[in-house]
């Protein structure tokens, strides 16, 4: 029997090489070099597309690092490639992109126990594969897998920044939903007139990330983004994500506009700007969503991001290990799963390997727990959410300390260097030697 995987993107590499590494068989599928999705070039597998970095480096500084660090641990092809491939970057793991998908390429091709087929998949095997063909799946497969998953299949264009719940200045806003329905599940940060105007001067001025062909002409309708809302006159974000009508203070006092803020998980350690979708560039995304007096020192755990997303709703249909819940020897990887970033893409792949072997050898899949990076984007994408959207590493996903830290700088230790004994103590415990 081979294991099939589709797709040889960073997800599948993983998934790939991590069952072959452990006496699998394995067919890996790939349209390469036959044909090319409209944002790939190279033939060669493993191509970084967006960026050459990874992020960054230093485990104990973000979350980025870290799940690097738990990869190394996993046995990462990954990290591997970018330590043949690294390039200086100060304190960002950045990469030869060329060298980087050389190293991979060459270690597929090198593996006995990996067969690489160039071909199109157009339907899911049903029998022990994962599907990791990213946010670019071809129309045939994605039909298939829309099907498969009970329409839960996404072409979704945007995220908005989400912020870390620490960061937020709570003297400048106030809990509670529109009309008084329902509880407090929403933080009400009001502008005033003067510093709502400013506010849109900035948005509209400010500089947006430049977009792939292929992207050009599907994000406009499918999900505005709010600066190019801003544009068509200084009052429609009032009449629309920053509207005002229905929100009073503990005073009674109606604000002239009000951006909303959505718990992003249940423990209420991150949150969403609701409504603000956007292509602006990082940089600018910080300086002017900083102006909102109730963020003005808030620390991003997530910028927003524009571009053809495939994805599914993986809540409705994907288990913590991966697996879909009307079948469970078909597992999905990468950015197809909700996660977003070449890092969180990658360890998906590695995972799911890991909980094929551990299901083909009689054991349960075992799910590393929340308070590694890892883990944590596993509940993520398994959790009830009615708002699902791209997830990528952020210290705001793991599980709280349980103890009040005082610092950032001690906070991110105490839970990187938790992170790292429990990842080591998840891979001793693996049943899959």
């Amino acid at each position: 029997m081979r294991i099939k995987v589709i797709g040889a993107g960073l997800a599948g590499a993983e998934a790939a090489y991590t069952l072959a590494r452990h006496g699998q068989k394995v067919a890996l599928y790939d349209i390469k070099p036959k044909k090319f999705t409209p944002a790939h070039k190279s033939a060669n597998f493993g191509e970084l597309v967006c960026s050459n970095s990874l992020k960054g480096s230093d485990p104990y500084a973000n979350a980025c690092g870290l799940l690097k660090e738990e990869m190394r641990i996993l046995g990462s092809l990954t990290m591997e490639a970018a330590e043949y491939a690294k390039v200086p970057a100060g304190g960002a793991l950045a990469v030869d992109r060329e060298k980087f998908s050389e190293y991979i390429t060459q270690k597929l091709r090198g593996e006995s126990n990996i067969k690489i087929i160039t071909k199109e998949v157009k339907k899911v095997p049903r029998k022990w594969c994962v599907v990791a063909t990213g946010p670019l799946t071809l129309d045939a497969l994605s039909e298939n897998i829309a099907r498969l998953c009970g329409g839960n299949l996404h072409f979704y264009d945007a995220s908005a920044p989400i912020v870390s719940a620490d960061s937020i200045d709570y003297s400048k806003c106030f809990a509670g939903d529109r009309y008084g329905k329902g509880g407090d599940d929403y933080l009400n940060c009001p502008l005033t007139e003067e510093e709502y105007k400013n506010f849109v001067k900035e948005l509209v001025n400010a500089e947006r990330q430049d977009l792939h062909e292929f992207e050009k002409g599907e994000i406009f309708e499918g999900c505005m983004p709010v600066e190019v809302l801003a544009a068509r006159g200084e009052d429609s974000l009032r009449f629309a994500m920053l509207k005002p009508v229905g929100l009073k203070d503990g005073d009674g006092k109606r604000h002239y506009a009000v951006l909303q803020l959505r718990k992003e998980n249940a423990e209420g350690t991150a949150y969403n700007l609701v409504g603000f979708q956007t292509n602006l560039k990082w940089g600018e995304q910080k300086r002017v969503f900083s102006m909102i007096p109730a963020l003005k020192d808030a620390e991003f755990l997530r910028l927003g991001v524009m571009h053809r997303n495939t994805f599914l709703n993986s809540p409705e249909c994907l288990c913590s290990d991966f697996s879909l819940f009307t079948n469970p020897q078909i597992f999905f990887a990468g950015q197809i799963t909700g996660v977003e970033g070449y890092a969180e893409s990658a360890v998906t792949g590695i995972l799911a390997a890991y909980h094929i072997l551990e299901k083909l050898r009689g054991g349960e899949a075992q799910v590393p727990p929340k308070t590694t990076v890892s883990g944590a984007l596993s509940a993520y994408i398994s959790s009830p959410n009615k708002n699902f959207q791209p997830m990528n590493a952020n210290f705001g996903i793991l599980a709280p300390a349980g103890r009040e830290i005082r610092g950032k700088k001690e906070r991110y230790a105490y839970l990187a260097e938790r992170a790292i004994s429990d990842i080591h103590k998840y891979r001793q415990n693996l049943n899959t030697y």
